[in-house]
């Protein structure tokens, strides 16, 4: 098979090309989006690096998308507005470093791009969701994801195929939330999901309603520890949710996920440790094009003596040969962090640190 060649189930290497960046941010309005989210994240020093500065500057961008013309991606033309709004602050050397935003700079930028508003707005957790912020709870409650739907050219989903015992499973460590009421309420608002996102990665939904059926773009970064990091995005569908509103259900899907990590894990744990009372679990199904290829991954809520934990474990299919390249090169790394425990890069420890406030 030829490297542009696509497969029934995943596009060849030019296929997954097409999915950098993000849905609402067109080819040629990349470079300055990126440049834009690096003067606000990505080169500050490390050690100076706040993610919630991060989750505002996308909170910026997505907020002017669909205020501004939601119907079609981002260009080069709005540069413009962002130039008019933020240049002078990036070459002001009062608050931060030359080409630098500080969190007062990206406050003010936001408000003369969008609206004196807008910062306070960010802050209301009422008046923000969906990963942007609103003037009105009136108008959060009347957002409509479609137009970001639209945007994403869904392709169909994607499980994993393989013969069992190719497929590849594999459980993330578990990270400790502060209380499970709180987090099974959280995470029935997917619309909330992007105040949780990392430094790389965000879960962003694209339909309107709970858990059940939802779908999410999730956007990725590599090389976030330098000033150049690479994006690209995957959809994801929950396909499966399992609840004690009905405990057979619940019990059989846990009882499956062990036996299969039991049978085709290559050492791998248990998902959850003995004793364990499993709360919630759900599938995440990938959509064609997705960058860790065909597969699924699982979330599990459980509680083990008094505490309470989240934990992943996924199962996919073998990569295909430019996945798998990127995959060794960046991508497990990453992918591990994201599920993992670490403040910054675990979305999973950003939703526990964030219900802890």
């Amino acid at each position: 098979m030829s490297a542009t060649t696509e497969t029934t189930s995943q596009p060849g290497p030019f296929g997954f090309a097409r999915m950098a960046g993000s849905s609402i941010a067109g080819h040629d309005a990349a470079p300055w989006v990126t440049d834009f989210l690096n003067a606000a994240y990505y080169r500050r020093p490390v050690e100076e690096r706040d993610v919630d500065d991060l989750r505002f500057a996308f909170g910026v961008l997505t907020t002017h998308w669909y205020r501004s013309h939601p119907s079609r991606r981002l260009r080069l033309t709005d540069l413009a507005a962002f130039h008019r709004a933020f240049g002078s602050e990036r070459f002001s050397t009062d608050e931060s470093a030359r080409g630098v935003l500080s969190r007062e700079a990206l406050e003010r930028g936001a408000a003369a791009l969008i609206g004196d508003w807008f910062p306070a707005a960010y802050a209301d957790d009422a008046r923000r969701a969906w990963g942007m912020a609103f003037p009105t709870v009136e108008e959060r409650e009347a957002y409509d994801p479609s137009f970001r739907l639209e945007l994403a050219k869904l392709g169909e989903l994607t499980a994993e195929s393989a013969p069992l015992d190719e497929q590849v499973w594999h459980t993330y460590p578990p990270v400790e939330m502060p209380d499970a009421g709180a987090v099974i309420a959280a995470l029935t608002r997917p619309e909330t999901w992007p105040d949780y996102a990392s430094e790389i990665g965000r879960f962003t939904p694209l339909r309107p309603g709970g858990l059940a059926g939802q779908t999410f773009e999730i956007e990725v970064a590599a090389n976030t520890r330098t000033a150049l990091p690479v994006f690209t995005r995957g959809y994801v569908t929950i396909t499966t949710l399992v609840t004690p509103d009905d405990p057979a259900a619940l019990g059989a899907w846990f009882e499956a996920l062990e036996d299969g990590m039991a049978r085709y894990g290559r050492d791998e744990p248990r998902v959850l440790p003995e004793g364990a009372e499993p709360l919630v679990g759900f599938d995440l199904t990938t959509h064609r094009g997705h960058f860790m290829g065909s597969g699924h991954n699982r979330l599990t809520l459980y509680t083990h003596e008094g505490r309470t934990w989240v934990k992943a474990a996924g199962t996919w299919d073998p990569m295909p040969w430019h996945l798998d390249k990127a995959y060794r090169t960046a991508g497990e790394a990453a992918q591990h962090a994201f599920w993992g425990d670490d403040a910054e890069l675990s979305m999973l420890r950003q939703f526990a640190l964030t219900l802890a406030r």
